[in-house]
């Protein structure tokens, strides 16, 4: 079992040293921007659930941290949440409770949404994105932040709530986020450009049959 463990931590540590070499930080930013609309702006629930899976996958092939079971307690919170309120054709009782299809799609398109953009964020911000001039600094600072955030380790529990997110925030605070010094910048050569091309139309992809 533990040998079967470490097999699966070497792979994805190779998976995510390729992505992080393949790819600059100015590019993959690039490319999380022209992705947005392709989510923000579909109007089918069954296509976004299907780009949400569609980024799931591709930072499981980058290497990168994913909790599948928190994924799905979100998915499903989000869902009930939203059955809360029933609207449209009733599709089948459970005692009084109605489950509706208006209500079951539009929390279906409202957890894909998140999930996905939170996919997304994962994939296309890096600690070394550079914006430049102060303000830029100020954003490229806080997306710095964000990404040791996404990848860190959930340390955050019900018993000491208060004090395990002033440790975290701490901690992110005091973090070396700027590259060393002498380190080479990564740039994106023409593989990762035609990767990150491919991401983009596969995408918009579901627009093809909305149209």
């Amino acid at each position: 079992m533990t040998g079967v463990m470490g097999s699966v931590k070497k792979h994805k540590e190779q998976r995510k040293k390729i992505y992080d070499e393949l790819f600059g930080a100015a590019a993959l930013c690039a490319a999380g921007l022209l992705i947005i609309p392709a989510i923000l702006f579909n109007p089918a629930p069954i296509y976004r659930l299907a780009q949400f899976l569609f980024f799931w996958f591709l930072c499981w092939l980058a290497g990168k941290k994913n909790n599948p079971f928190i994924t799905l307690i979100i998915i499903t919170v989000i869902i009930a949440f939203n059955l809360i309120i029933p609207y449209g054709r009733v599709m089948f009782s459970i005692g009084v409770f109605k489950i509706t299809e208006g209500a079951l799609m539009t929390g279906i398109q409202r957890a894909a949404t998140l999930e996905g953009l939170i996919m997304l964020s994962r994939l296309t911000v890096r600690q070394d994105f550079r914006i430049p001039g102060a303000f830029g600094e100020l954003i490229g600072e806080s997306l710095r932040m964000f990404s040791m955030l996404m990848e860190s380790k959930p340390r955050i529990t019900i018993k000491n709530l208060i004090k395990d997110i002033d440790n975290l925030l701490m901690e992110l605070s005091s973090s070396q986020t700027e590259r060393p010094a002498g380190a080479a910048k990564i740039k994106t050569g023409p593989a990762g450009f035609a990767v990150l091309a491919a991401a983009v139309i596969a995408a918009w992809l579901p627009w093809i049959f909305l149209i």
